[in-house]
């Protein structure tokens, strides 16, 4: 059974849940991950993985000597289907600042690498 943290909540107000010593940012993810489980035990996906990292801008230096930090996507979940590389994010409210964020990272991850981000 997860446990659902009463104290940490993430940025976007979703409550963060333990499963199997995993933390995951939400019931939703959680329960995207287990049918990502069972598909993978039954064959139909592999290579499943968690909080895969893509760079979409890298870090550069200002003219003044700064650094301008990098930019990141972070993927909820990544797997192979049917020989083809499938990375997805897990959503909830549509209608947020924080959605417009994974927007214009859904566009670089298109631009740089070719993937579409597969929205659940």
């Amino acid at each position: 059974m997860p446990k659902m943290s009463q104290k940490t909540k993430n940025k976007y107000n979703a409550r963060k849940v333990e499963f199997r010593g995993e933390v995951f940012d939400s019931k939703k993810e959680l329960d995207r991950y287990i049918e990502l489980l069972a598909m993978e035990q039954r064959g139909e996906i592999k290579n499943l993985k968690r909080q895969v990292e893509f760079e979409l801008i890298p870090r550069q230096k200002k003219s003044d000597g700064h650094v301008e930090r990098g930019c990141w996507y972070v993927a909820d979940f990544s797997y192979e289907k049917d020989g083809k590389d499938v990375v997805e994010d897990v959503k909830g409210f549509r209608h947020s600042q924080a959605y417009n964020v994974f927007t214009i990272k859904r566009k670089l991850m298109l631009q740089k690498y070719g993937i579409e981000i597969k929205e659940v």
